[in-house]
């Protein structure tokens, strides 16, 4: 098959929404969507109490949440798939090469991302209006709901960054997903694999739709700090 061939195919199976194309779409959109609300639900809170809160080591666990950001996707992938094996501590409860272990790998690669962040904007909002806040009875935890409403269009670029880490993974969800056809094959396996066997046309298609959701999520993150700057201002 010839590259331009290969580009007419694939668009092909673009337009015509192909059944398993759409399959592994939807797939990994759930997968990741799902990722980054678990991300969200558990890191928003936390990052918020690390931005106001002070205590001996305080530095040291800023430090080593920052370090996460960078934590490489197969180490990821690695520690789920120990966590998930049969001889692991979570063995019993099946979720090895399911959607739900690709879950625990693609929030345990965004939680980072979404603490670090949120506690650098709450910490810098909570430095401004603590004074503020303090006289209407705003301290410690009641603090934290206000602050990250007032903080909302910064955290949804934090969560748009996260989603984008996530969606552009391969190694953490092959090694916990296994790229099983019809059940764990996501667009960036699924590309891998088409593109090793020589079906380039289904691995444009899906290179072709990660693109778009690449451009979607960054004009996202864009319109929301251009709205946080319209609303700060």
């Amino acid at each position: 098959m010839t590259v331009p061939d290969a580009f007419r195919e694939a668009a092909g199976l673009v337009v015509d929404l192909d059944p398993r194309f759409v399959g592994i779409v939807a797939l990994s959109l759930r997968v990741t969507l799902t990722a980054v609300l678990a991300a969200a639900a558990i890191g928003l809170p936390l990052g918020a109490l690390l931005g106001i809160s002070r205590f001996p080591g305080r530095s040291a666990v800023i430090v080593f949440v920052n370090a996460l950001m960078g934590l490489p996707p197969v180490v990821a992938g690695l520690m789920i798939f120990l966590l998930l094996s049969r001889s692991g501590p979570l063995g019993s409860w099946g979720m090895l090469f399911t959607p739900s272990a690709m879950i625990a790998a693609q929030t345990l690669l965004v939680l980072p991302i979404v603490i670090a962040l949120t506690r650098q904007t709450v910490e810098d909002l909570w430095g401004e209006y603590r004074e503020h806040l303090a006289s209407i009875g705003l301290t410690g935890l009641r603090a934290v709901p206000t602050l990250l409403w007032d903080a909302r269009f910064a955290l949804a670029t934090a969560l748009l960054a996260g989603f984008g880490r996530a969606s552009a993974e391969v190694g953490a969800v092959l090694i916990v997903g296994g790229n099983i056809a019809g059940y764990t094959r996501t667009m960036t396996t699924a590309i891998a694999l088409e593109t090793s066997k020589g079906d380039l046309a289904l691995a444009l298609g899906l290179g072709l739709v990660l693109v778009c959701l690449t451009l979607f999520v960054n004009a996202a993150a864009y319109g929301a700090s251009r709205l946080g700057a319209r609303y700060a201002g």
